[in-house]
């Protein structure tokens, strides 16, 4: 084209000529967009595996996906009856590179990984079934405890995971190598999960994740309240008396609160330091409220008056109403 015929082209002409321009641009192929990034070389098809095979020129064979049978072996048009299991996607697609090139001079061939149906992931810890859990399709984190049977009582507010580095880096903040430098470790909040704070940290899992649920720290109440036990800690990894007490609902009608005593882990494994609360002044608001640590026990007394009181009330009760229905 010469610099004569080009001034001589119309802008009309030009808005096209830019505006194809522009849609290849936008529409050209990006490396690595298309494929899942995450997806290893490596990973080794299986029976229940489901592929997407592309021939160029030849849209008849990839028109469907196929799912791997149970002997490892997939049909397709025009290629026909292929074992795909134990094989990678690179290897499987230059298996059927060399069955086409009867019908195509330089086949172009691509298999996508649709769905891995299986995929062992372990889940360790604080779930009602720890273990190898062959999971299915796309799972994601909570997906997979909850097919554990669940988060127990005792768990605790973070949750740790290892991938395998084939896999790629974890999608989350904080990720660290492990000591043999073979997985990326990294811990999500239970909290951040299930209360819709970081949904996004729910993420999806992938073969060979090792997903550990350690064990909460724990405070125990005990003595005379209504409800006790041990109970986890939170995230902060504290908790004052007053939660502490909420959580055993409340004191009972002998608690002597004056003499409330926090029984603490000291140097010598066998004894513990006592530290005295006064919990009516601490509920009065005129003492300030103490924080527990890590496996304290709190130990509310029984006031023997209170319960000698009530044990002459009962009685008296008894007496009264057996009167009443001698009389009768």
């Amino acid at each position: 084209m010469t610099f004569e015929s080009i001034r001589n082209i119309r802008w009309q002409e030009w808005v096209v000529i830019l505006a194809a321009a522009l849609l290849l641009l936008f529409f050209a192929p990006v490396p690595g967009v298309g494929a899942d990034a995450s997806e290893p070389k490596s990973y080794v098809l299986g029976p229940g595996d489901v592929i997407q095979v592309s021939v160029l020129d030849m849209e008849e064979v990839g028109k469907y996906p196929n799912r791997i049978d149970l002997r490892g072996f997939i049909n397709l048009p025009v290629v026909g009856r292929v074992e795909a299991a134990g094989l990678t996607a690179e290897q499987l697609q230059a298996k059927i590179v060399e069955r086409l090139k009867t019908h195509l001079k330089t086949p172009d061939v691509t298999v996508s990984i649709i769905e891995m149906r299986s995929q062992p992931v372990s889940v360790l810890g604080a779930v009602a079934q720890p273990g190898v859990q062959q999971v299915q399709g796309r799972k994601s984190l909570m997906e997979v405890i909850s097919q554990a049977g669940g988060l127990r009582q005792d768990a605790g507010y973070a949750i740790r995971i290892a991938r395998l580095k084939e896999w790629g880096q974890l999608p989350l903040d904080g990720v660290r190598e492990d000591d043999t430098g073979a997985y990326w470790v990294a811990e999500v909040g239970v909290s951040d999960i299930l209360e819709g704070k970081a949904p996004s940290k729910n993420i999806q899992v992938r073969p060979n994740d090792v997903i550990t649920v350690p064990k909460g720290r724990l405070v125990y109440v005990m003595g005379a309240v209504k409800k006790s036990g041990g109970f986890v800690l939170g995230e902060k990894e504290q908790m004052s008396v007053l939660e502490a007490i909420s959580m055993a609902e409340g004191t009972d009608a002998f608690a002597k609160r004056s003499q409330v005593k926090i029984l603490r882990k000291s140097s010598d494994p066998q004894k513990r330091n006592e530290i005295s609360i006064n919990l009516s002044r601490v509920l009065g608001g005129k003492e300030r409220d103490v924080l527990l640590e890590a496996d304290d026990i709190l130990y509310v007394p029984v006031s023997g008056g209170k319960k000698a009181v009530a044990r002459s009330t009962e009685a008296l009760v008894q007496i009264t109403t057996g009167l009443i229905i001698w009389r009768r």
